[in-house]
């Protein structure tokens, strides 16, 4: 398996050289929405700990990743009126991987609504900033 490439632009994130819109952070996890979402308030959450993907983390930091996203699931429910929720996780290129830093995507649905295709539409920054409050007074409400 290739080594963690700390160039990756979820690492940038996560030393603050790049924007996000966070919704959630403690001393292990940080999550922020996907800035091309496949549904209003689709949100990524990942370990600060430097990993490839769930073949290289450590146990604990795993169970505290899936901690947080039951945590960030339970308030999309609530803050997008969300009928249920879908959790996906990619490991290599092979696994559908693009992005080589371990990252869960919670993403609220609406019975009935499809998701967008992958990667197919930059949401505006507005309505990223509005998801992104309404998520983290749930979160922390």
């Amino acid at each position: 398996m290739p080594s963690y490439d700390p160039n990756n632009i979820f690492a940038k994130i996560l030393r603050g050289e790049l924007p996000s819109y966070k919704v959630y952070e403690d001393d292990k996890v940080l999550a922020f929405l996907d800035i091309m979402p496949r549904s209003p308030g689709h949100t990524l959450v990942l370990p600060k700990a430097p990993a490839r993907n769930m073949l290289d983390v450590t146990p604990d930091d795993i169970a505290h990743v899936m901690t947080v996203v039951q945590k960030v699931a339970k308030a999309q429910m609530k803050a997008f009126a969300a009928d249920g929720v879908t959790v996906q996780q990619f490991n290599e290129g092979a696994g559908g991987q693009v992005v080589f830093h371990l990252h869960v995507h919670v993403i609220p649905r609406k019975a009935g609504v499809a998701m967008k295709p992958p990667a197919s539409e930059k949401e505006k920054p507005d309505v990223l900033a509005d998801c992104a409050a309404k998520l983290t007074a749930a979160l922390t409400g």
